[in-house]
């Protein structure tokens, strides 16, 4: 059996250990040692990664009693110096202790039950089972930094059986065996396999970052620590750059973009009105005929596009194509009072080079071909 180092001192990083075993796997070496400080994934927080003398420790499992390093090389049985990678574990200690924190307090103060933990590289999830608003859940937060301020200890520990059975404590299932019990006095007791923080100072700051519905509860995203710190410095940059680009404090960056959309709305509004103008205007420099009528514009909207379409139908027996130049090709819009366009939709798409149907009156779609190569096709085309 593997001494598990982790349990002894969750801030050791660097320790000497033996290879007792290293053997082929399907996706590397997989080796074992005599004691490891390297965490094998459990309790919703991933593994440690590392090295082991020359070798990296790319995963850790723990599998009928064996902690299974997967490295990327072989290595021969000897005693060799281990690395955890610090700053990964650091950070996932803190996030993880920062949760046992937010959910003792909203199992204390709500009876909420988190049925769902997930701990990933882009912040955490947790899922309690009691629809909480994010003013409730923002009144937690606030308290669970007041317990960061209070620097309370974590202790983690094995109860004996008489122990656990007279201990109140959360668990997400029934467990068997050994049961490792981590406490923050006052706050929370929770089972627990994973190395949490010695100290709630080390947590640093607990940041909620949203909250929605689920499955009759709620769950949110949590940040602590340095991933909070990363996760604040990269909005402040984006705050910085919006509030640099609208010429309006950081503070005041909501109601300077409230102003922006109300602007733009008017604008759309004014371009809505001109390019139904144009609409009319253009279908007025097109003479009624006995051919298909075939133009090609480089923007309108949709709208505009349609009301141009709608006016040309009236100009021809057969149909009305509008082609507007996109980045690749082109978007259409074909139109006729006397042309069954979706019985038609396929042979018209395999002479413009798109794809696009809709119904007997009007088909929309994209289209490859030169403007030469589809003017061709609606001039070679009998009515």
């Amino acid at each position: 059996m593997t001494e598990k180092l982790y349990y002894l001192d969750s801030h050791r990083f660097e320790f000497e250990a033996e290879v007792a075993e290293c053997r082929e796997g399907k996706r590397g070496w997989e080796l074992i040692l005599d004691g490891t400080a390297f965490f094998p994934e459990g309790g919703g927080q991933p593994y440690d990664t590392g090295k082991i003398g020359p070798a990296r420790v790319l995963e850790v499992h723990e599998r009928e009693g064996e902690i299974l390093h997967l490295c990327d090389r072989q290595l021969a049985p000897g005693t060799y110096e281990c690395a955890v990678d610090r700053e990964q574990r650091l950070r996932r200690m803190q996030n993880h202790s920062g949760e046992h924190v937010f959910s003792g307090l909203t199992h204390q103060k709500y009876g909420a039950e988190n049925v769902g933990f997930h701990m990933a590289a882009d912040g955490m999830t947790i899922d309690f089972d009691k629809e909480l608003s994010f003013e409730e859940l923002s009144e937690i937060e606030y308290e669970a930094n007041l317990v960061v301020r209070a620097n309370l200890p974590v202790r983690a520990f094995f109860p004996s059986s008489e122990e656990l059975a007279a201990l109140e404590y959360r668990s997400k299932k029934e467990l068997e065996g050994a049961v490792r019990i981590v406490e923050i006095p006052g706050v929370d007791r929770c089972a627990c396999c994973a190395p949490h923080v010695n100290q709630t100072g080390e947590i640093g700051v607990i940041k909620l970052l949203t909250a929605e519905r689920h499955r009759g509860g709620v769950r949110l995203t949590l940040l602590c620590g340095m991933d909070a710190l990363d996760d604040y410095r990269r909005k402040q940059g984006s705050a910085a750059a919006v509030s640099s680009l609208l010429s309006a404090k950081r503070d005041e960056i909501a109601p300077a973009v409230e102003r922006l959309m109300e602007a733009q709305d008017k604008l759309k509004e004014r371009a809505s009105i001109l390019g139904m103008r144009y609409a009319a205007l253009r279908a007025e420099t097109i003479a009624p005929g006995e051919g298909h009528i075939c133009l090609f514009e480089e923007a309108m909207s949709e709208a505009a596009a349609r009301e141009l379409v709608n006016r040309l139908v009236e100009k021809t027996p057969g149909a009305a194509a509008l082609f507007l130049k996109e980045e690749e090709g082109w978007r259409y819009i074909i139109g006729s009072r006397t042309l069954d366009l979706r019985a038609l939709a396929r042979e018209i798409n395999a002479g413009i080079g798109g794809r696009g149907g809709w119904r007997s009156e009007m088909i929309q779609g994209s289209a490859s071909a030169s403007a030469a190569e589809i003017e061709a096709f609606f001039k070679n085309r009998n009515v």
